[in-house]
């Protein structure tokens, strides 16, 4: 299993708004291959950062199946304009 792990930094007062589309997204990566699952926790201190963790069966699960799917960029559409900055994403084994 590996765990991939990012650091959403949401631009300020769009936070309910990103929620939403989040909320939309989640049944795109739920439907990969070697999809787990996933948490969103909302920060408590800093209420627009968010921490976004996925499992997924393998690396190449998210790095070449999820990546490089239609799903993701439907995907990026719906949230990536939402991140100031653009996170960066780590994997854990």
């Amino acid at each position: 299993m590996i765990l991939e792990q990012a650091q959403l930094d949401v631009i300020t007062g769009r936070e309910l708004e990103f929620e939403a589309a989040f909320a939309e997204a989640r049944s795109i990566i739920e439907s990969m291959p070697g999809f787990l699952g996933l948490r969103l926790l909302r920060g408590i201190e800093s209420p627009g950062r968010y921490l976004l963790l996925v499992e997924w069966e393998t690396l190449e699960s998210h790095t070449i199946g999820f990546r490089e799917s239609e799903g993701y960029q439907q995907w990026r559409r719906l949230l990536h304009h939402f991140y100031d900055p653009f996170p960066t994403v780590q994997h854990f084994a």
